[in-house]
């Protein structure tokens, strides 16, 4: 593994522009970079990280197995008692997921080390499938990069196949929070997959779905919505006024209410007390456990719900050297085993990777300046050579 610097293409922003990357900058700040990428071996890609992914999946579908059936856990997850059966019917149906993203911790030796899984309602997905896949073809006929470079990339073919199988012939409403152009655009690109897929897609604000006297969510235009992706986390779902509706409505959502389990932080020391000293995950404990205190001075104090990097803290011999703010909190924290992201170049990488339905097939990796991944770290191309 290794970060090489590089030259960008001098028409990179009208190439994101055609494409509708929108958000390619935030703030006046790059999110997209491509003055550097990443380049891995194949052992690399296929031994450290796409065979944890696979093995970790595996895990966590056999921790959501037992949390359904174990009030304790769904109470240590500080998930609302009036939506357990909701998740559980959901699990026992065999609902399907779309997709979702490790990260991990890796620099190419020695194991990857899972940080937490976005399971619910993880983005950079456009750049991960298509943007940084046409860089990568771009790249290669500008010299940029070797003739013989790969990527770690199957994202767009195994989306479209997974909707297929979801739901094709059917109508879709792709709900976000449309005044972010994140947000907007990571729907809109999952809507292309969809129509690809044999679907019949519809875009709505999460804000407009409606709710009739029979107990059935509908549009703007009070046509039922059957099928409904959401980019808007189940945490959330569960406070909104609409929240108890959700068991009676015939609704079909992805992600399923399953990944309520998946995508909340207790996750990390679930894990750990299922399969002690797995070579991919790193000592994890709730705050309040006791044995957190074998982690001595040094660790990552987490929310069990948070997002981007809000309200994570790095601990160091005992003092807080990084820290982000946030509103989260309320529910609880975790603590982990601190895993110092690698510096390759006084960047510090995380990578993601991609699962599609069960399937890992691809690669993202956000760097900063500093040691926590937030929403203004930047998203950085990889090859294969």
């Amino acid at each position: 593994m290794q970060r090489i610097a590089c030259r960008e293409r001098d028409d990179w922003e009208a190439t994101a522009a055609a494409m509708g990357f929108a958000f390619h900058s935030e703030a006046g700040q790059r999110y997209w970079d491509e003055r550097a990428y990443y380049a891995f071996s194949l052992d690399e890609i296929e031994l450290g990280i796409e065979a944890p992914t696979s093995e970790l999946n595996a895990m966590c579908r056999e921790l959501i197995g037992r949390a359904v059936q174990d009030e304790h856990i769904l109470r240590r997850l500080r998930i609302p008692e009036a939506f357990w059966t909701l998740i559980a019917a959901s699990w026992k149906r065999g609902d399907p997921s779309l997709y979702g993203r490790f990260d991990f911790r890796y620099d190419g030796h020695g194991p990857a080390k899972l940080l937490e899984y976005n399971a619910d309602t993880p983005t950079s997905l456009f750049e991960a499938a298509v943007f940084q896949w046409t860089w990568l073809e771009q790249a290669i006929e500008r010299q940029i990069v070797p003739k013989r470079a790969d990527q770690y990339n199957s994202l767009h073919e195994n989306l479209i196949e997974a909707w297929r199988r979801i739901g094709t012939g059917q109508r879709l409403h792709l709900a976000a929070a449309m005044a972010n152009a994140e947000d907007r655009g990571t729907v809109g690109y999952l809507a292309d997959v969809a129509k690809q897929g044999g679907l019949d897609p519809v875009l709505i604000d999460i804000a407009m779905i409606g709710l009739q006297d029979n107990g059935n969510f509908v549009d703007l235009q009070d046509g039922p919505i059957e099928l409904a992706f959401k980019l808007y986390p189940w945490e959330w779902m569960f406070r909104e006024q609409f929240g108890t509706r959700l068991k009676g409505a015939s609704t079909r959502w992805v992600e399923p209410p399953w990944k309520a389990i998946l995508s909340n932080k207790g996750i990390l020391p679930l894990l750990w007390a299922m399969f002690p000293n797995h070579p991919n995950l790193l000592p994890a404990y709730f705050d309040d456990d006791p044995a957190a205190a074998g982690l001595g001075t040094s660790y990552v104090r987490k929310p069990i719900y948070s997002r981007e990097g809000a309200n994570v803290t790095l601990v160091s011999g005992g003092s807080a050297v990084d820290a982000q703010p946030g509103p989260y909190g309320a529910e609880g924290f975790i603590r982990q085993a601190l895993a110092p992201l690698p510096n390759f170049s006084d960047q510090y990488p995380v990578l993601g990777s991609w699962l599609v339905g069960e399937v890992p097939c691809g690669l993202s990796i956000r760097e900063d300046d500093g040691p926590i991944t937030g929403n203004l770290s930047r998203f950085v191309p990889h090859a294969i050579l």
